[in-house]
């Protein structure tokens, strides 16, 4: 299918590399390229969060930002679920079918690695606290038993997704992708933004 410890590998690497090079959209359909997408939203996440909390930005900065949040989260969910219809597709070709008496697991494997992604960020920036000279000794001290903490959370959560995949394909467990249907960005589901498309035509 893939190698857990290779995707966590390409994660840090991918995080580290575009804090100094732009990101390419990766070619093809790929699990590999799935994933890396996946990556590259929950980047654009982190750091638009962090301009959303600027207390220096506009109203109007703010409101961009907003929204440029709703549309790189929506498409982190929607990414999330290609990996597991990537995986579920690995499945079924392969013919492995679940024992009639197999649970289904609560997290997907694509949340799995959504989560190690976040992690990966979470580990670079902490990282980079540890190495301030403008910070003090204490800071540095104390960024680095967050940093211990998060490096032992991605191991640990490495061994579920390694134990998961391993489940899924013996047929110990099963996997059924429940759609995430977000209504925020739905222009038919959220009320706001469907009373204001009426108030425009209205006014015109």
């Amino acid at each position: 299918m893939f190698d857990v410890n290779e995707l966590l590998q390409s994660q840090l690497e991918h995080v580290a590399f575009w804090h100094n090079q732009p990101f390419e959209n990766p070619e093809g359909q790929s699990f590999e390229a799935q994933a890396l997408l996946l990556y590259h939203y929950n980047f654009e996440l982190w750091h638009q969060e962090d301009l959303a909390r600027d207390k220096t930005a506009s109203a109007h900065d703010i409101a961009k930002v907003k929204r440029a949040i709703d549309g790189f989260n929506q498409q982190r969910q929607d990414m999330i679920e290609k990996l597991d219809e990537c995986i579920i597709s690995y499945l079924q070709s392969k013919k492995i079918i679940p024992a009639s008496n197999a649970p289904m697991n609560s997290e997907t494997p694509g949340s799995v690695i959504d989560r190690l992604s976040i992690n990966a960020l979470k580990i670079y920036h902490m990282r980079e606290e540890t190495l301030r000279e403008d910070a003090s000794e204490d800071h540095r001290q104390r960024c680095q038993s967050k940093l211990n903490i998060l490096e032992e959370q991605r191991e640990d959560l490495g061994n579920c997704l390694h134990m998961l995949l391993n489940d899924l394909l013996s047929g110990c467990k099963y996997l059924k992708i429940y759609r995430q249907m977000k209504m925020y960005n739905d222009a038919t589901l959220n009320p706001v933004l469907y009373e204001t498309d009426k108030r425009i035509k209205h006014e015109t």
